[in-house]
């Protein structure tokens, strides 16, 4: 299935996408995508509805974020050993984990705002992983059946703030906009091996980022069941899994970042594109 979230800011309402590319309305079937919809129990519902029984929305609808109520958005850093070498850092022994504010979720093709004093705001295509079980210390074996779904998300990253400023990479990562998630949630029984997806972004047209989920250096399998062992995981939690190279700090000879007036295109195959315009802050 893929499942949605449209409607205004703040007043997204739960939608499915039917084998048309129609949108579906879940209104008073469930609350939210969310929660204890993501529970196996709560998808399987979901899985049992006749899409055409579902009155359908227009079509012009803003998507929203395809997760509300997100309790946690966990992020792996230098999950790709090329994205790390570009950075000029080791690979790390143990994935590394960050946090990335919550506020900072927002739908998948809507503007990004460039910080105000941010003079290094770059992009970052990600694998999103999408809780739907409790995950407490989790075995690698297991750790996919806590995953409810999959979906695209843009890791965006202020990288002096987020390196040159001291202290931790979370305050270069939570800026208002910097999370953009979707456009919907593919659950996980339609991706037989998420380490097996191809991955792009395109910034006004020019391809930077083009690679792939197998080059991951710790997998999502991997992932899950590690963080575990840190922090319980709850349904609708978020994990960010890393990025390929070609991040704008990464481009030689000189850096590239984001400026105001700037389109993004970005998607993973089976899981959506998300396009975006990057706006000034006032």
């Amino acid at each position: 299935m893929k499942l949605l979230r449209v409607g205004e800011k703040g007043r997204e309402r739960p939608a499915l996408l039917d084998a048309n590319g129609n949108i579906r309305d879940l209104t008073g079937i469930v609350d939210d995508i969310a929660g204890a919809t993501l529970l196996p129990g709560g998808l399987q519902r979901l899985r049992e509805i006749d899409p055409q029984s579902l009155p359908e929305l227009p079509s012009d609808l803003r998507i929203g974020p395809c997760v509300g109520h997100v309790g946690k958005f966990i992020c792996v850093g230098l999950n790709y050993a090329d994205h790390a070498a570009e950075s000029g850092l080791d690979v790390p022994k143990e994935p590394v984990i960050f946090m990335k504010a919550t506020s900072a979720i927002c739908g998948p093709n809507d503007d990004i705002i460039i910080p105000r004093n941010s003079r290094k705001t770059d992009w970052e295509v990600e694998l999103g992983v999408v809780i739907g079980r409790e995950a407490r210390y989790v075995d690698g074996a297991d750790a996919l059946d806590h995953v409810a779904g999959y979906c695209v998300i843009n890791d965006l990253s202020e990288r002096e703030f987020q390196i040159e400023r001291s202290g931790q990479w979370t305050k270069g990562k939570s800026a208002d906009t910097f999370g953009p998630i979707g456009p919907w949630l593919v659950t996980a029984d339609e991706i037989e091996d998420p380490q097996n997806l191809s991955m792009w972004l395109d910034v006004d047209g020019r391809r930077f980022q083009d690679g792939s989920t197998r080059t991951m250096v710790y997998g999502v399998a991997h992932v899950v069941s590690y963080i575990s062992q840190f922090m319980s995981l709850q349904p609708g939690d978020i994990i960010s899994t890393g990025t390929p190279p070609g991040v704008g700090m990464g481009v030689k000879p000189e850096p590239i970042y984001l400026r105001p007036g700037q389109d993004m295109r970005l998607g993973i195959e089976r899981l959506g594109e998300q396009r975006q315009r990057t706006v000034a802050w006032s």
